[in-house]
């Protein structure tokens, strides 16, 4: 039996191109846990083609990379960016179909990294993509290149898991 899927709140107002709800051009991804997983559902149409009915390359790691960093923001509740992404194409990625991309946490021993693991399954849960990602994690000396307000509001996200 399949494990409940637990909505995961997200910021509203953003221009992210990937979860963002300001972008007009956006993917606009919701995620929700499952296990230890953080997944995402989507169908992806015609502008995302690359080759003729295949999602285009960029837009699949873009997607590997955004569930990734999910799994880190709910599991970790810390301020990164993306380090090293590793993107292995197995199968094509087919246009109007349903797609779910999911990422969970790699256990690390680095205080400065961390990293995570993901993949995209079509509707009957063939793996499509695997993915693995390093994230550096931003020190308080760092925290500056964050805006104040994004800090603030990133922080309540946080609580609010």
């Amino acid at each position: 039996m399949d494990e409940i899927k637990e909505g995961i709140p997200k910021l509203r107002d953003h221009s992210c191109f990937a979860c963002g709800t300001a972008n007009p051009i956006g993917l606009n991804l919701s995620f929700y846990r499952q296990g230890d997983w953080v997944c995402s559902d989507i169908t992806l149409e015609k502008n995302y083609e690359g080759w003729e009915n295949m999602a285009h390359g960029g837009i699949v790691s873009t997607l590997l990379d955004e569930v990734m960093s999910w799994a880190v923001i709910y599991f970790r509740r810390i301020f990164f960016v993306t380090r090293i992404l590793k993107i292995k194409y197995i199968r094509p990625v087919p246009l109007d179909r349903l797609l779910t991309v999911k990422g969970k946490m790699i256990e690390g021993q680095n205080p400065r990294l961390c990293k995570a693991r993901g993949l995209i399954q079509d509707g009957e849960k063939n793996t499509l993509v695997t993915g693995e990602a390093t994230f550096a994690i931003l020190s308080g000396k760092d925290l500056h290149l964050v805006p104040d307000k994004s800090k603030r509001e990133m922080e309540d996200l946080f609580n609010r898991f």
